[in-house]
């Protein structure tokens, strides 16, 4: 039974591994501090934080997340410890966007559980104000047995102010260590997909028109639709996420003021998507059959957007619990034998031997059962990719999907776009395609520098540098093609002309805007433009005018490719770099560099929050990126044209003939 707990309640615990389960509705920082009989924290070895999540029975989060999960044997605790304080904490402010107190947003819910997740105590952490850090809970010992108390102790002055308060001596660079690792986690993590917002507040906006139609308006739209520029329309996110950035120059009343366009039938009684489809009964004693498109959504392409998010999720849980087995396993084993060896009387002889033994059998029991449950996980995930991969429309399909042989050119902008796959080593058979909401809300920086592939593969700094190139041009590539025709606008920078044979692509079959920029002054005009152009749309934005720009401005999104910085590169190109990676996203400029960070070391820590706003993805497989639930570390492996495959050169000679008729 459920115990829901009010602020200074305690409750007893009858289990010694546990989770604590926190819901916040917004990424915060979890971390456990370990106190002594008196409550005080003896060092920063004390505390498990993002930058150090492991301590002797304790796990915490890798990274600031709206749910976090923490691990914790009591069991495993040594003597010294009398107290596990559970913390919260808002990242700090020059993490990105976000709240910046707690009274800002939903109240925190954390929860006591035992493993399997049955829950055994809860707390709704209410009455936070300017509070940015505060003390969820606590787990603390008395007479040998471990209860849990509701604390809810805030702190307007953060972090800092709370390990202070409980004793560290180091607190405030304790504080600063763990901020400077979140910033780490959030800028190597896959960004979580955004909830679904309800059915009142879903607007969308019409596809811009084929080029062989008229610019009438569709039919219950009263009149051209101004441009978007990246960015949620006011009214919040469609059924398939960030709404499109179409085209227009004419200023409707309601729609120019930008109000949200109603599509939801006036007689739906429901704000809840339909079901998805059901799956065929399963055999007896089997489990059911999985379906592709089997999850929530208004169209198929958001219910398969949602599936494998949720084959994400499944598999990142499965592997943490799995992980979680073994390691509770091994701790007890060592436990087990350490009190055999305490006795000295068992510690020669048969005694010792057989006490011994039986813990690693004990231990062996335990993985196996894991083991067991894994396997049987894994089995229907496998089942279930192998269901949902050939059934994904272009913009989520892999290079080798036969759906890129009848590929046209789309007349809606997806929701997302597939950037590569993603692998755990407890699942190698599994590959989860890794899917980005679109329009992009940061950078991409194909990382061209030395690497210890995961394969044990070796790549030459050469060959390296031309695999990040074509790597960016798989990924452009794809971006133009599951873009509407006029769209999507791509600029290369290509200072020493260093890249012409992996740009080839691109080049013949005229899907620029224009040949690639090279030397000082190619570089300086193609940055001078576009920096100009956020200047121009935020200007624009802010003056509450979006329809005011010159005319003739082209309002497709645009992306700009940077090969071989920073060749070729002075200390104002370098500033517009920042500025555009910092600045250009919120109004539909996206960079995507091509470079290895040691050989931009001479500028120090100037270029540090250019390469941190950006998603770093490499040519060749490597265990850097990490899941919005849990922090494991997956291996990311690139998309890949098949070796003498022409799909590539296809498809973009139908999005450079679609734009040449858009063009007109």
């Amino acid at each position: 039974m459920t115990v829901e707990l009010v602020r200074g309640q305690n409750h007893p615990l009858s289990r010694s591994r546990l989770e604590i389960r926190i819901s916040a509705g917004t990424p915060v920082v979890a971390a456990a501090a370990l106190g002594d009989g008196n409550g005080r924290i003896h060092g920063a070895e004390w505390v498990a934080h993002p930058g150090a999540p492991t301590r002797p029975g304790l796990e915490v989060s890798r990274q600031a997340a709206a749910d976090h999960r923490l691990a914790v044997d009591l069991d495993a605790m040594t003597d010294a410890v009398h107290r596990v304080s559970v913390l919260l904490a808002l990242p700090a402010p020059g993490g990105g966007p976000g709240p910046v107190r707690f009274g800002a947003v939903a109240a925190p819910f954390v929860a006591v559980t035992g493993p399997d997740g049955e829950e055994i105590a809860s707390y709704t952490i209410t009455g936070l104000e300017a509070e940015s850090a505060v003390v969820a809970l606590e787990l603390y010992r008395r007479q040998d047995a471990w209860k849990v108390r509701a604390v809810g102790q805030g702190y307007a002055g953060g972090l800092a102010d709370l390990l202070t308060d409980q004793g560290l001596p180091e607190a405030v660079r304790l504080a600063g260590a763990v901020h400077e690792a979140v910033a780490r986690g959030l800028a190597r993590s896959v960004q979580a997909p955004p909830s679904r917002p309800a059915d009142g507040d879903r607007s969308r906006r019409p596809a811009a028109p084929a080029p062989d139609q008229g610019a009438t308006a569709p039919q219950g739209v009263p009149g051209p639709v101004p441009p978007s520029y990246g960015g949620q329309p006011a009214g919040g996110p469609g059924p398939g996420g960030p709404q499109p950035s179409y085209g227009g120059t004419g200023a409707a009343d309601p729609v120019a003021a930008g109000g949200p366009i109603d599509y939801s039938h006036p007689r739906r009684q429901t704000s809840a998507p339909p079901p998805p489809p059901a799956a065929p009964p399963a055999r007896p004693g089997q489990p059911a059959q999985p379906v592709a498109g089997d999850a929530t959504g208004w169209s198929m392409e958001e219910r398969l957007y949602n599936q494998v998010w949720g084959m994400f999720e499944d598999l990142a849980r499965t592997a943490a619990a799995y992980r979680s087995a073994v390691d509770f396993a091994e701790s007890r084993m060592d436990k087990e034998m350490e009190q055999a060896l305490s006795d000295p009387r068992s510690r020669i002889g048969g005694q010792g031997d057989a006490a011994r033994e039986a813990a690693r059998a004990r231990c062996a029991h335990l993985v196996d059962q894991a083991r067991e449950v894994l396997d049987r996980d894994l089995a229907q995930l496998v089942a279930e990719t192998d269901v949902v991969e050939p059934a994904l429309p272009c913009a989520f399909a892999r290079w080798d999907n036969p759906v890129w042989h009848a590929y046209r050119v789309p007349m809606e902008i997806p929701m997302a776009l597939r950037l590569g796959d993603l692998r755990l080593p407890e699942a190698d058979r599994i590959r989860i395609p890794m899917l980005l909401r679109l329009p992009l809300e940061r950078g991409l920086w194909i990382d061209g520098g030395r690497a210890d592939p995961v394969d044990g593969t070796f790549t030459d700094s050469h060959d390296m540098r031309h695999l990040a190139l074509e790597t960016a041009v798989s990924h452009a590539a794809r971006l133009l093609a599951v873009h509407p025709a006029g769209e999507f606008t791509v600029h290369v920078i290509d200072p020493a002309g260093a890249g012409a044979r992996a740009l080839a692509p691109l080049t013949r079959t005229g899907v620029l805007a224009a040949p690639p920029a090279q030397g000082a002054a190619g570089v300086a005009e193609v940055l001078g433009r576009l920096t100009q152009r956020v200047d121009l749309v935020q200007m624009a934005l802010r003056g509450g005018a979006p329809d005011a720009l010159p005319p003739g401005f082209d309002t497709s999104q645009q992306l700009l490719i940077v090969n071989d910085f920073p060749h070729g590169f002075d200390d104002r190109a370098v500033n517009q770099l920042r500025y555009l990676a910092d600045e250009g996203p919120s109004v539909g400029v996206h960079l995507m560099m091509v470079a290895d960070r040691e050989e931009s070391a001479g500028y120090g820590p100037l270029l540090d929050p250019l390469w941190r706003s950006l998603l770093r993805l490499t040519p060749v497989p490597d265990d850097h990126l990490a899941d919005p639930w849990v922090g494991h570390a997956w291996t990311y492996e690139p998309p890949a044209v098949p070796t003498g495959s022409q799909v590539l050169h296809q498809v973009l000679t139908r999005v450079a003939q679609a734009r040449r008729a858009w063009g007109g």
